[in-house]
């Protein structure tokens, strides 16, 4: 009974639109909304997410980055107004649902094994024009 209340609260802070898809693995571009004083900027975080938990407000996921031969991790809450966006720039392959291994790892062992999407059939037909004009 308790958690109809918690969820109808919760409702008015959870974000409705611009929530990024993304996956554990994946690298990201993080938009992050930075105030000093008064004036507002943004700041961009990139790195690979290493971890994602939570649901509803408290969910949260992890970014992981090497900054002068040091490793920097931010928490971010996926629901918070300072996360203006949150870009997926490549997928990375895993097995496993926490990276915490990469925080043993230094240089190329860092890297994942990208996952490459499917074409859809759609855009297969409309690239075949194309090819066949630049062959020729």
């Amino acid at each position: 009974m308790i958690n109809q209340f918690i969820k109808l609260v919760e409702a008015s802070s959870l974000k409705t639109e611009g929530i990024p898809q993304f996956e554990v693995g994946d690298s990201v571009d993080v938009h992050c909304k930075i105030v000093e004083g008064e004036k507002e900027r943004v700041q961009v975080f990139s790195g690979t997410v290493i971890m994602k938990k939570g649901h509803g407000v408290n969910e949260t996921f992890t970014v992981r980055r090497i900054v002068n031969n040091e490793g920097v991790e931010r928490i971010f809450p996926l629901h918070s107004p300072y996360i203006t966006k949150v870009v997926a720039k490549r997928s990375g392959q895993t097995r496993r649902a926490k990276l915490y291994y990469l925080r043993d790892r230094v240089g190329k062992a860092t890297r994942l094994a990208e996952v490459r999407k499917p074409v859809k059939k759609e855009h297969r037909e409309a690239r075949q024009p194309e090819l066949a004009g630049a062959g020729a």
